[in-house]
């Protein structure tokens, strides 16, 4: 009991830290976005969105190895293992570094023939778009190789370090706001090239603080090769997934580049900077937690992790829902207050994309769980194989029609996301003893009837108010609250009750004192 009630203080510290690091972080984005967008213009934002999407197809391959670099750290921490730590993290560099290589080559080649052949730039930007490219190149190697530092520092559950290197990242990225504003040099190219400089800085900083931190781990020759094969089987099954995921979020980018043009990549770029900000403070409570699924698991305790899978489904969702109501409902005056010039299609992009949001919230906990147990194959083939269904029926829909619309690549990716989630639950079912009819009554019941009960008032307002500053504070304010009111009368369990309720109480107790 300890030990569980130390592990949930660490978890609740750890949150903590993280809120902090991403409040500050979305405030700086959504204002760094505005000042960008309207340096930059629709056209060169759109074109950096695009562009530096190309590079961001090949980086499927590190993000499957970091998948296995952070299992790996963090199970062997779990078993308390210590050799095992450091087996993990040399495989990792190593690894890493060929990553790097490939990701060059991939860049310089097959990224480049799409860069010519199929991009839709205007003729007067195709020179300031190849150095966005090359530098997007760069930018992604230096990226690569501070993987495995940061699994490091999450795995050890470090959250205070990464909170305040986040912070320091987006202060550097917030100072090159206004060197665009100041200097009159081609503002895409000095873009591109600042962003490459904030990658250095902070690819260093994290490899210097976590070798004079954890100072026990070190780089070791490999001698036994088990842990790395086993790290490469599991980084090629979570390949699948994240190259999925990729490709089908940039891959519709391109798409919507192709059909529409720069100005629609531009709206789907503000969009997805809003979503970044508003999903980032939720994904903290999931960030968090991830470490003690892994190390649950790795310690036998099955019942304890299925409690923190349920309880990190349902409250995940429930802090994204709580922001993401009011900026559903005014999302249009939000973008008016931000924006300068609001890109077309710009507010329905919002709103679909954070509806999308929500539904990959709920699957986030599972996927961790099936990489805990390890054996993700069946689970990243399928799921994966479902989510590349988006291309396909995105290019079909839009290759077909006679005028297709750019909103439709959303509407599908909303089914995909209903699909992907039913296969998560189903596949997860066997490699963690996870009892499915639990899941309903714990995660998707209270979901549902929280969702239901605290839209409708917020709704209502909306067809009853004029757009404008009173609306959006109205309406935000009835959301919160009846977000909040709903999630204690439906979507909480008598024992979570219980348990603010004796907070409370003991606050009380405290003030009276």
């Amino acid at each position: 009991m300890s030990q569980i009630s130390d592990n949930n203080k660490r978890i609740a510290k750890n949150t903590l830290f993280l809120y902090i690091r991403q409040i500050f972080v979305m405030v700086v984005a959504l204002y760094t976005s505005r000042v960008v967008l309207a340096t930059l213009g629709v056209t060169d934002y759109g074109i950096y969105n695009v562009v530096g999407g190309i590079v961001t197809l090949f980086t499927f391959i590190n993000y499957a190895m970091s998948c296995s670099t952070t299992r790996f750290i963090t199970f062997a921490l779990g078993k308390k293992d210590e050799e095992g730590v450091n087996i993990a993290f040399s495989n990792a560099l190593i690894v890493h570094s060929i990553i790097s290589i490939i990701i060059l080559i991939l860049g310089e080649t097959i990224g480049l023939y799409i860069f010519n052949t199929h991009i839709n730039i205007p003729d007067d930007r195709i020179y300031a778009a190849g150095w966005v490219y090359q530098f997007s190149i760069f930018t992604c190697i230096i990226n690569i190789l501070s993987i495995p530092y940061n699994a490091l520092i999450t795995s050890h559950e470090k959250m205070n370090a990464f909170a305040l290197i986040s912070i320091l990242e987006t202060t550097l990225k917030w100072v090159i706001v206004w060197v665009l504003v100041v200097f009159s040099y081609d503002k895409l190219i000095l873009y591109a090239i600042l962003m490459f400089g904030v990658g250095v800085t902070i690819r260093i900083i994290n490899q210097v603080y976590a070798i004079r931190t954890f100072k026990k781990v070190r780089f070791l020759r490999p001698q036994n090769f088990t842990m790395f094969k086993e790290m490469i089987v599991y980084a090629f099954w979570s390949l699948v997934g994240s190259s999925a995921m990729i490709l089908s979020d940039q891959g519709q980018n391109i798409l919507l580049n192709i059909y529409f043009g720069p100005s629609v990549n531009a709206a789907r770029g503000v969009a997805m900077q809003v979503k970044s900000a508003v999903v980032g403070l939720c994904n903290n409570f999931n960030h968090a937690i991830t470490p003690q699924i892994n190390k649950s698991y790795a310690g036998g305790d099955i019942f304890y992790m299925h409690k923190l899978i349920f309880a990190t489904s349902k409250y995940t969702y429930y802090l994204l829902f709580v922001m993401i109501l009011p900026i559903i409902l005014e999302a249009k005056v939000i973008l008016g207050i931000w924006l300068v010039e609001i890109p077309e299609n710009t507010v329905l992009f919002l709103q679909l994309i954070l509806i999308i949001s929500i539904l990959t919230a709920l699957g986030n906990p599972l996927s961790n769980a099936a990489g805990a147990n390890g054996r993700i194959r069946n689970f990243q083939l399928i799921v994966g194989g479902i989510n590349l269904l988006l291309l396909p029926f995105t290019w079909l829909m839009f290759k077909t029609q006679g005028k297709p619309m750019p909103e439709w690549a959303f509407y599908i990716q909303i089914v995909v996301c209903i699909i992907m989630q039913v296969a998560r639950v189903l596949l997860v079912k066997p490699l963690i003893k996870l009892s499915i009819w639990e899941y309903m009554v714990h995660v998707v019941k209270p979901c549902v009837c929280v969702t239901v009960l605290a839209s409708v008032l917020p709704v209502f307002l909306t067809f009853l108010m004029v757009d404008g500053l009173l609306s959006l504070v109205v309406i935000t304010v009835v959301s919160i609250i009846s977000v909040l009111m709903s999630i204690y009368t439906v979507g909480m369990e008598q024992v979570e009750k219980d348990f603010i309720l004796a907070k409370i109480k003991k606050l009380q107790h405290d003030k009276n004192c």
